[in-house]
This record gives structure tokens, sequence and C-alpha cells, in this order.
């Protein structure tokens, strides 16, 4: 699919931004014509190792793209609600960087998010035999037996430890460079990130038998939708939990007694979040002006939550909906269109809309 196709990469603490050029770029030129040395050294913000890893698979390049469409859309489904929406690029600001180079609960659920995209990303490549170095999990074959008998492995099932090798191989790269207190939480959340998709390797199976009855079964695992490792991880964000360096500068311990030590499943910060009530460059803040509020929820989506005191404007607009559905046998839907006029919510921009920043 060459929506996907890479063009370019801005240097991030791991590599998670494309810009998608057309299909005639110079980029996917040099990868068509072989030259991968070429082409995975024009990509700027790469380190070594992941310069290495880009010329021995140039194939895994077009994966990576996927994952990060897919880690992007479920960041911004998650905090659809929220004050920092996880859409700064959507809005053509490059934002995101800002908010990774603090070390906030933000950081590390976009950490984990995007270290779980390139494992979905290159598992499914693995599996779709769209890479030379893997193919589905050469460990599953034979018989097995879990709690309904015993059954064959079969089918294609997916190779996640392959897809996690090279995650950690790719992403980590960047944070191995360095050994501070920010490069530690990254690599924390960046296996949280990977653990995650594995959390969801579900078995699933096909009967064999007369009348379809289940006397043989062929089975095999296959990833969860990416929607489960995107909920999961948005429970980790609201629990993560603050850390602060140990003495000796080898791990973390919490920054208050009463809460518990993070487990390897656990998301961890250091800095607190800003409020993002505003836009501010210098933490990747957007602000909320404009952003569309919920006048009747008591949530983060409130008008009161979202809109930071502010108070909001309301239009009111007509748009086209289904309606009067009805089920026909057999077996369709047929709706009316029908005209809603409704109330929308927006939030005031503060006195002084421009861009906030320290420096």
């Amino acid at each position: 699919n060459m929506n996907f196709l890479p063009g370019i990469w801005w240097s991030l603490p791991l590599v998670l931004v494309w810009a998608t050029p057309p299909v005639t770029s110079s980029w996917w030129y040099m990868g068509a014509v072989g030259s991968s040395r070429v082409m995975c050294d024009n990509v700027p913000g790469l380190v070594s190792r992941q310069r290495q890893l880009c010329r021995r698979h140039p194939e895994a390049m077009l994966s990576i793209g996927r994952g990060v469409a897919a880690w992007t859309a479920e960041c911004q489904h998650q905090f659809r609600r929220h004050r920092w929406d996880c859409n700064a690029l959507e809005r053509g600001q490059r934002l995101l960087g800002r908010v990774l180079l603090r070390s906030s609960r933000e950081s590390a659920f976009v950490h984990a998010i995007s270290s779980a995209g390139v494992v979905f990303a290159i598992t499914r490549a693995c599996s779709q035999g769209e890479l030379k170095s893997c193919s589905c999990d050469p460990k599953k074959k034979g018989s097995a037996k879990d709690s309904k008998g015993h059954f064959d492995w079969g089918g294609c099932s997916d190779n996640i430890d392959y897809g996690i090798k090279f995650a950690r191989a790719f992403v980590d790269a960047k944070e191995r460079k360095g050994k501070d207190a920010r490069a530690l939480m990254n690599l924390h959340n960046n296996r949280a990130g990977r653990k995650a998709v594995k959390r969801f390797l579900k078995q699933e199976c096909k009967c064999h038998g007369v009348s379809g009855s289940c006397t043989l079964r062929t089975c095999w695992l296959a990833m969860a939708d990416f929607r489960k490792t995107g909920d999961y991880l948005w429970k980790k964000y609201n629990g993560a939990i603050q850390v602060v360096m140990n003495q000796d500068g080898t791990g973390f311990t919490v920054a208050n007694k009463k809460f518990k030590k993070p487990t390897k499943n656990d998301l961890v910060y250091f800095e607190s979040s800003p409020d993002y009530c505003i836009r501010d460059r210098d933490v990747g803040s957007l602000g909320t002006a404009g952003r569309v509020c919920n006048q009747t929820s008591r949530g983060m989506d409130s008008c009161e939550v979202m809109c930071c005191g502010r108070g909001y404007d309301t239009s009111r607009v007509s748009r086209m909906t289904k309606c009067e559905c009805k089920f026909h046998w057999c077996c369709a839907v047929r709706c009316q269109d029908c005209l809603e006029v409704v109330d929308i919510h927006t939030c005031k921009a503060p006195k002084s809309a421009g861009w906030t920043s320290r420096t």
C-alpha cells in the first residue's frame, strides 16, 4: 500500500513519525532500485544500529510505516476526550517531539503504544509473508493439549517473538545510546508496550470431523485487534507510577512510598504533566481553544474541564443522520435520511491566544 511509504523521519526519542511522500518520491525510487544503503543513509534521525537494521531489512521499513499509522490512530482514539489529544501532527504542528522530551505520563504512553505498534506491524508482516527474515511461528508444530483436549498445530501462528525481537532491536537502539534517567524510563515503557501486544495473543481453532464435530482440531495463535492493546495501555496510563532514580543510577524507586513498586507491565514517568490548557511550544501543547466539549458530561470531555474554566461558544448546526431504520427479511436494514439540528459547544480561546514559550 503506497499510502504507508515512509518519507521524512524526524529525530524523536524513538522512530515515530513519517510524512507520506508521493509514490514518485526519491525515497521510494531508491528503495525500488534496491539500493538499501543509499535509502537508509538518507533517512535523518536514525542512529547507527537503526541504519544497520534498515539496510539489512529494507522491506521491514514499509511494515514499520503501517505500525506508525496504527499506533497514531490508537493514541488519538484513547486521548480523544482529553485536553492533550495526540493530534499535534494532524493539525500541522510538530509538537509531539516536545511532549516526548518531557518525562510525563503522556510521553510514557506514546513510547509504549508506538513500541507496541512496531511489534504488531512486524508480526503481521511475518504472517503475511512480506518479510524475508521471518515467517509463521516455527515453534508451533506437532500436537499439543489444552483444556478441551488434544489438537494439532496448523495454519499460521503469529510469530510474536520475532516481532518483539525486531522491535526491541530497532526502537530501543536510540535509547541505548544514553544512560540517563529519561533513557531508562523510555526503555521501560517501550518494553511494557511490547509485552502488551503479546498479552492478547489468543488461540484460534478450526474443527474437523463429521458435521463439523470437533473430534479433530487444528489450532494456531493470533494477535488480537490492536484496540485491545490500546485499551490495556490506556488503563496503564491512568495508573502510571511516578518514579525517581535510585542512588546508584541503575533503576527506579517510587516517588511516593505509599505506592507499589512498578512491575514490567506498568508505565512509569518522572515529571508531572502540564495542564495543556494553553498553546505552549515548550511542553508540546496546542491548547484547548476551539475543541468540542460535552455540555452534559462530568468527565474529562466536559466543557468545564476541557475549556479550563474559560467558557465555551455554542453554535447550532444541521446534519443528516440515519433514522427510522427497519429490518427487512432477509437480510437488510433500510433507513431514511433525517435532518437533525444539534448544538455544538467549542472552548473559548484565552485572551492571549498566541504561543507561549519560555525560550
